[in-house]
């Protein structure tokens, strides 16, 4: 709805406060986290922009076209886990198994995931006001 930069800004932002007020362990590894959620939506700007007509508002995107973007996102997220682990664990047996637990487990939210990308459609479709306000981007109503 804000497009690729402010919701890439936003990630990294609310990752570093998560890090900071609740879970300080967490930013040494900082660098890594945010590279997991980042390059996954980087990947689906570049679906969005192969699957999705340039003037096709976001509002009335198909449910195909939305599973796709989410299936690539959470799987991107699912692959870049496997990248930090494996460079950092390396591919022994321990290891391969919690990343295909993990993986397994997480890609149930692509189950999940498409469900609530439809109601924040279903949303964006009923505050067609949105537009005016400068709040979102513009591609989201035309």
């Amino acid at each position: 709805m804000f497009g690729t930069v402010p919701a890439a800004i936003g990630l990294a932002l609310g990752l570093l406060l998560q890090g900071l007020f609740f879970a300080p362990f967490d930013l040494p590894q900082y660098a890594a986290n945010v590279t997991t959620l980042l390059v996954p939506l980087f990947a689906i700007k570049l679906v969005a922009d192969r699957i999705i007509r340039p003037d096709t508002p976001y509002v009335d995107l198909r449910y195909g076209q939305a599973f796709a973007l989410s299936a690539t996102y959470q799987g991107g997220v699912v692959l870049w886990v496997a990248f930090w682990a494996f460079y950092g664990q390396g591919f022994g047996i321990e290891n391969l198994t919690s990343v295909a637990s993990f993986g397994a487990a997480y890609m149930l939210v692509v189950l999940v995931e498409p469900l609530v990308d439809l109601a924040v459609l279903a949303g964006a479709k009923a505050l067609r006001g949105l537009d005016r306000t400068g709040l979102v981007t513009p591609r989201l109503y035309s």
